[in-house]
């Protein structure tokens, strides 16, 4: 608790220190490194060629490289219309006990563009909308069908499935210490990311939502290791840093400088940056090239530019445009006349934000996209701990009182 308090104290005396132009933080990895790992992870990607459908080499490889503005193998859609073939069933379930498959081949298929509800004359939509069945594989069945579903504002089908039901199923399920797990009473680091990362979409529109999130996020900025990392199943990783990564860019949190997720001056974006090896990145420090680690490396990292470049979080894809939503071209104006764009002006938000935030029981409204703040690049805050004890000791004990122990 004390340790907890410590942290909020920093965050407060960090985010006055930034606010006023005081300081000016910088990552361990330089901003030129990581862009260059970037580039490098999203090059071996595509070099492997045609992607499969399946959990390794396949969807998640879309994924990472369709929302990083790369092209996909064409033979990859006719992968897909063959493994449909194969596999689905009269309820339109490509498995019989894993309602991920469906999820996953409509998250990669809704970043191509492509349309989702009839796929060789299938709704891969449909095999989501029996709750027992989505339920059937725990809490990994409801996350990931809400993220479908929110993928793109997609309406449920009829069924038992309604985003209510989701959403109830990832909440009972969170653990006493503010986070989630497949097995036992203590938070996950990866599940908790993916449990935030369904969740981001409704954290300004449901209290419930709002409370849980917060108490997850505080759980954490304590599981953090001392050189920024996660780790799961017993060892730091940089799958979990990855799914951290893209749990808080989906919040409007930038990983790499918000002190809540730094610790020793590096963030978790400095500890997914010492994976990387040989164009792609290890399992575990030390180790060669891992397909699965590569990938969700390469997704999380695709999540942080976006949010860099003020885009629709990862898994926001209404960005996305299928061929029927395309507009008609204007008819050429041959008056001679021109007119200039409009600029509108968006306020821009700090702190856990809502990037797709659909009312619960409906398809999501279209929104406007939000505007981030382009972040600064890195964390010195510690650095800076005499600077506030004289110039902002008021602010941060005045903030403290007020804030009533809500996380910042």
């Amino acid at each position: 608790m004390k340790g907890q308090v410590c942290k909020r104290v920093s965050a407060l005396i960090f985010s006055f220190l930034l606010i006023l132009g005081i300081i000016t933080p910088v990552m361990a990895v330089e901003a030129e490194q990581l862009e260059s790992i970037y580039k490098a992870t999203g090059d071996y990607i595509a070099s492997l060629g045609t992607p499969i459908v399946g959990s390794a080499g396949g969807e998640w490889a879309v994924i990472g490289l369709a929302r990083s503005g790369r092209d996909i193998p064409a033979g990859y859609y006719d992968n897909v219309v063959q493994y449909v073939r194969e596999n689905i069933n009269d309820k339109q379930q490509l498995h019989r006990a894993k309602s991920t498959d469906n999820a996953r081949v409509i998250l990669a298929l809704t970043a191509m563009g492509c349309d989702v509800t009839d796929v060789d004359g299938h709704n891969l939509l449909m095999g989501l909308s029996d709750l027992a069945y989505v339920k059937k594989q725990g809490l990994n069945g409801p996350v990931w069908a809400l993220i479908a579903f929110d993928s793109h504002n997609y309406e449920i089908p009829a069924g038992d499935v309604t985003r209510e039901s989701l959403i109830s199923a990832i909440l009972n399920a969170q653990l006493a210490d503010g986070g989630w797990a497949l097995f036992g009473t203590s938070a996950d680091p990866d599940i908790t990311a993916m449990a935030l990362q369904a969740l981001a979409p409704y954290y300004s529109t449901d209290a419930a939502v709002n409370a849980a999130v917060d108490h997850a996020l505080d759980r954490l900025s304590a599981l953090q290791a001392d050189g920024g990392g996660y780790g799961s199943w017993g060892s730091v990783n940089s799958e979990s840093c990855a799914q951290v990564i893209v749990a808080l860019t989906a919040l409007g949190i930038d990983p790499g400088t918000d002190p809540r997720f730094i610790q020793n001056g590096c963030s978790v974006l400095d500890a997914l940056a010492a994976f990387s090896v040989d164009g792609g990145f290890s399992h575990v420090m030390g180790g060669g090239v891992n397909g699965m680690a590569t990938e969700q490396s390469y997704y999380a990292l695709a999540a942080y530019y976006r949010f860099v470049e003020n885009k629709t979080s990862l898994y926001d894809m209404r960005d996305v445009t299928f061929p029927w939503e395309q507009e008609e071209i204007p008819p050429e104006d041959t008056t001679g006349e021109t007119t200039a764009p409009s600029d509108e002006t968006t306020d821009v938000q700090t702190g856990p934000v809502s990037t797709n935030a659909p009312e619960v029981g409906s398809s999501p409204e279209k929104t406007e996209d939000k505007a981030v703040q382009s972040p600064p690049t890195g964390d010195d805050c510690f650095v800076y701990a005499g600077v506030l004890l004289l110039s902002a000791a008021g602010f941060v004990l005045t903030a403290l009182y007020k804030s009533k122990e809500k996380q910042l």
